[in-house]
């Protein structure tokens, strides 16, 4: 991008002037806070971004730094102008910028209405990052689809050996001591239970919040923790899991700390990401993500002896 400096001869009209949003095309509102010099980004490049979608009240609608992890992205074409790819179209590699979408200009356009958690709004408000452009160019697919593969395979490569240290800072930020098992599950007891731990096949009932290490909740069985947290569904039921443990039911980390708390316990477990969804990750979840869940021991339900099936034998 091209720079445009203008030198004031006060601080105070300097920082008024970096405060103004600037008017694009469409209607479109942006602000560039850092202008990286490179070429833009064009219909069918690759991008790696980082950042936040928010409403106008600030509330948090997406964040890439619950993860620690940016979002990939294909350029499709501007649907209309003013719209989330015409705000990329003036962006390189490097740059980033806040960009307000105009929620009635989007609906007007794409004959949708607004989105419930922002029916009260005008803007759409997202504070981005270009982490990284692979251009399309003249590229043919393969060799395309190959830079793409290689930029994403350093990026999980990065969060695998990041991983350590995150769950690290994470335990020292909260001044917890958990146990660590020799699997690598790390789990603190919050309140003591009493009484027989699950075995193999007995049914464990429990209330559950899990998250990130940034805080931000991803699944709870608490109703109120889920509209707190802006993960409510009306769609799904809000009660205590019920799974039978040691059998594969869950999450190796999930299961394996259901087997070391009795009745009546809390506790926080944390689980590296090979004990959670690995290098595959889930709906939601990047590869190699750390987990962490609140849980409480409701019940214990004896199983009838079932145990787990033998490995094939070849």
């Amino acid at each position: 991008m091209k720079k445009n400096i203008i030198i004031l001869g006060l601080a105070t009209l300097t920082f008024s002037s970096c405060a103004r949003f600037k008017t694009g095309e469409g209607g479109l509102q942006y602000k560039i806070h850092t202008d990286a010099d490179g070429p833009t980004i064009k219909e069918g490049d690759f991008i790696a971004i980082s950042g936040t979608q928010k409403t106008e009240k600030d509330s948090v609608i997406f964040s890439t730094y619950d993860t620690d992890r940016p979002t990939f992205l294909m350029v499709d074409k501007s649907q209309f102008k003013g719209d989330f790819y015409t705000a990329l179209g003036m962006l390189s590699e490097g740059d980033s910028a806040t960009i307000k979408l105009d929620l009635d200009t989007l609906a007007a356009k794409t004959g949708r209405p607004k989105p419930e958690f922002a029916s009260k709004d005008r803007y759409l408000i997202f504070t981005v990052k270009v982490q990284k452009v692979v251009p399309r160019g003249k590229l043919s697919d393969e060799e395309f689809g190959k830079k793409i593969d290689a930029f994403i395979k350093a990026d999980a490569e990065a969060a695998k050996n990041g991983e350590a240290g995150k769950m690290k800072s994470y335990i020292k930020s909260k001044s917890l001591k958990p146990v660590v098992t020799p699997s690598g599950l790390n789990y603190v007891v919050n309140k003591a239970g009493a009484g027989e731990k699950a075995k193999v096949g007995d049914t464990v009932e429990v209330n559950y919040t899990g998250s990130f290490l940034s805080g931000k909740v991803f699944d709870t069985s608490y109703p109120d923790v889920a509209k707190k947290s802006g993960t409510f569904n009306a769609m799904r039921p809000y009660a205590p899991l019920k799974m039978a443990v040691g059998l594969g039911q869950s999450i190796p980390g999930f299961d394996e700390g259901l087997m070391l708390l009795p009745k009546g316990t809390k506790a926080t477990l944390i689980l590296p990401s090979k004990l959670a969804y690995g290098e595959q990750g889930n709906s939601g979840i990047p590869p190699y993500t750390p987990l962490v869940f609140e849980i409480e021991v409701l019940k214990i339900t004896p199983g009838k002896g079932a145990v787990p099936a033998p490995p094939v034998q070849k």
